[in-house]
This record gives C-alpha cells, structure tokens and sequence, in this order.
C-alpha cells in the first residue's frame, strides 16, 4: 500500500514560483552581492551574480516556460541598483524593463508579487552602512514611492522586505554574507532599522494606492526550533534562539513596536503593518548547546537541511493564530541535485497545507530554476527548472512536471503518485 494518498487543492490555494533579481538576472556590477562574490573564497565554486541566469535578457523566454507550465503566481525582485544607480539618481528605463516584463506576465495570467528588498543593495549605499544607519529610513522610503508609483496601474501585491533575519544575521553575526561583519549588536541595529523601513513602506505603499486595493506585508524566514532532546536546558535554548531569530523581529514589523533586544517604544506608531502573514519555510533547528544539530534518522537535502514538512503546518497555525491574515507560503523548496527527492518535497509539504485546514492562499515554489544561490553560487540546484549557466539551456525536470501537473489538474491523483513519487522511492 502507498504511502502517499491522493489529494485535492482547495478552491482557494493556488500555486506559483518565487524568484530573486540578483540571484537571476545577471549583467549588474552595481550591488553588493557583485562586490561581495569578487573576492576569492566567499562563493563557493567561485559563482557570480554577474552571469546568473541572464534574466535580465532572457526574461520573455522565461515567462513564456512559466505560463507553459501554468504558473498562477509569480513572485520576483527589483534590483534597487539598477533603479537608482547613484543615490537619488533613477534610471526610468529599468524601471521600464520592469514595466514590461510584468505587463507580459499578465498577458499570460501570471499574476506579479514584488519583492522590493531581497538581500542586496546599490554600492552607494552599502558603503554608507546600509541598514546599520537610521539615514536608511528616508533612503529606503525615497526608492519605494518611485517603484511603486511606476507600479500602481498594473501591480497589487508587494513584499516589502525579504528575511529581514537572515540579512541580519549572516551579514552581521556570521559575517558570511556582506558586509561580512559579526556583531550581535549591529545586527540588532540592522533589524530595528529593517521594521523601521518595512513599516514606512507599509505606510507609503497604501498612501500611493489610496482606496485602490493592495496587499503588502514581508517575507518572513520561519523555522521550528526544537530542543535536540528532553534535557530542559536545550528546550529553554531552543525557546531563545527562536525568539531572537524570528519571534522578536516578526512582532516588531507586525505592530510596529519594538520587541526586545530590537529596542523599546513604536518610533513610528504601532498598527497592523500587514495584509497577509508571508511565510519561507525550509527547515527545522535542533537545538543543542546553542548550536544546530541534524536529528539521528532524518532525511537531509543536499545541503544539510533537516527536511520537515509538518514544521510548514506548525508555523502556519502559529502564525494565524498570532496575526490573523492570509498565510501565503512565500518560498518552499529543497535543494536536490539529481532530482530525486523534490517531488516528494513538494507532495509532503503541500499536503501539509491542505491538511491543515487554513486559509493558506498561495504556494510560492523556490525556486523556478537553478540558479546563483547566495554563497553557495552555482552549486545548490533549487529549480523546477535546470539551467545550464554555460549555455543557458532551460530544462524542465521531471519535479518541475509534477509541478505543472499539480497545477492543472488541481489534486495530486493515483497515476501522478504511481509516476512521479513512488518511482523516485
């Protein structure tokens, strides 16, 4: 008997891909992430943002490939830097480029989710601390009010901020992203100051749309932090961890007051600074000693990561139960490089979201292709879609027809598991 067992979406569910601009689009010189990679032994394998995926130049091939496979959704970035190459200085025909590319998505009925922030910034402003300094508040804003006036006609749906936390925290503790700092304080700083952006651009995005419907909020990396075993010291370490990695930041840009070690007070008035609740979903951290450990017996992807699909359903209740909006899943993915088990992946977690019975409305898969994946460069394959970064060849894989599958025909059925999940098993 199989242990997968047939299921139908929900009428309000649908499905899509998420992307990021510095990660796909290749060819910009101006961001930190170009910056950052160009020193020897900070990306693995030796990557560049600079060739990437050639989105930027690809991007008619690319959204024709995603309407073939009948994505519904489609989250993606703006690259500050090519918006405002110097400070205060626009470029209107990147912004055009932009305008296109979504007004094509929508000729396909894809509909666009904009990230305005994921992670990299212009080079003007990396170099005067970025997010370190309060001046980013004014800055940030300055940026958002001219994408989105651009925007207003023909987009409704905005990420403000990409995993503020992981910015933060990789950049700032780790120092294994740029600027490649480690200091817990700066890193609390950068996350005051990120709510501090996200709420000034909740605010600005809604004075820009008026009575004009517009669903902001951001994109929040979520994980289920566990105590590696019953021993209470890893259980209250677990409890720490968690509240410093996501509890405390996710309140702050929820409301606008600012949870400790964040700061005190609601600098810019407390409110609801949300119109959904985004969640990326990956992993779980068991907690032992301060450190992540992997359990004994667990499936890991290619990186590492402890796969846990239930955790996706526990942080969607706790979410809703918290903040009560629609949830929508706004990255999910695993790196797979063969393959084998992404379909499965997908399956588990998805199921967990119907099973659950809440009002998750949409599934943003990360990613739609393989692409430039932070430090790991070109070495950690994310894609429905496999991408030759020599010759730019797409490939869909066959994760990717489950995918289209799951799409068309609303429900994971008897053949498609007999297909493409109990062959991989």
């Amino acid at each position: 008997m199989s242990k997968f067992i047939p299921f139908k979406l929900p009428p309000n569910l649908e499905l899509g891909c998420a992307t990021a601009a510095t990660q796909i689009e290749g060819g910009d010189k101006n961001n930190s992430w170009y910056e950052w990679a160009a020193k020897e032994g900070r990306v693995k394998g030796g990557g560049s943002p600079y060739r990437a995926n050639n989105h930027w130049e690809l991007y008619e091939q690319d959204l024709k490939l995603m309407a073939h496979m009948g994505m519904q959704h489609y989250r993606f970035g703006i690259e500050w830097s090519r918006i405002e190459p110097e400070k205060g200085v626009f470029d209107e025909k990147a912004m055009e480029h932009y305008v296109n590319e979504i007004k094509l998505m929508l000729s396909y009925n894809i509909h666009p989710l904009v990230t305005l922030h994921h992670f990299t910034n212009p080079l003007w402003f990396e170099k005067m601390g970025a997010f370190e300094t309060e001046a980013c508040v004014p800055i940030f804003k300055e940026f958002v009010t001219y994408v989105t006036q651009y925007l207003k006609g023909i987009c409704t749906d905005y990420v403000t901020i990409n995993e503020p936390n992981v910015y933060a925290v990789n950049g700032y503790i780790f120092g294994m992203w740029p600027p490649g700092e480690k200091s817990f304080f700066k890193a609390m700083r950068v996350m005051k100051n990120l709510t501090l952006c996200h709420v000034t651009a909740y605010k600005e995005i809604h004075r820009i749309y008026g009575s004009e419907k517009v669903m902001v909020g951001f994109a929040n990396h979520l994980r289920v932090f566990e105590a590696y075993s019953n021993n209470p010291f890893y259980k209250l370490e677990a409890k720490v961890m968690g509240y410093l990695f996501q509890g405390a930041l996710t309140k702050s840009m929820a409301s606008g007051k600012l949870s400790f070690p964040l700061g005190s007070g609601a600098p810019l008035g407390t409110g609801k600074f949300y119109d959904y609740i985004g969640i990326n979903y990956y992993t779980r951290s068991s907690i032992k000693h301060f450190g992540e450990h992997i359990l004994k017996d667990r499936d890991t992807n290619n990186l590492g990561w402890d796969i846990y699909p239930e955790g996706l359903a526990m942080l969607c209740k706790e979410q809703y139960e918290k903040y009560k909006a629609p949830i929508w899943i706004t990255e999910n993915g695993t790196c797979d490089k063969d393959d084998s088990f992404r379909a499965v992946y997908i399956y588990n977690h998805i199921k967990q979201i119907v099973d659950s019975g809440l009002p998750v409305e949409r599934y943003y898969h990360w990613t739609l292709m393989d692409n430039f994946e932070w430090a790991e460069g070109e070495t950690a394959p994310f894609g429905l879609v496999k991408c030759d970064f020599k010759s730019q060849e797409r490939t869909i894989r066959k994760s990717g027809e489950f995918y289209m599958e799951m799409i068309k025909n609303k429900q994971v059925d008897s053949r498609m598991i007999s297909r493409y999940l109990e062959a991989g098993e």
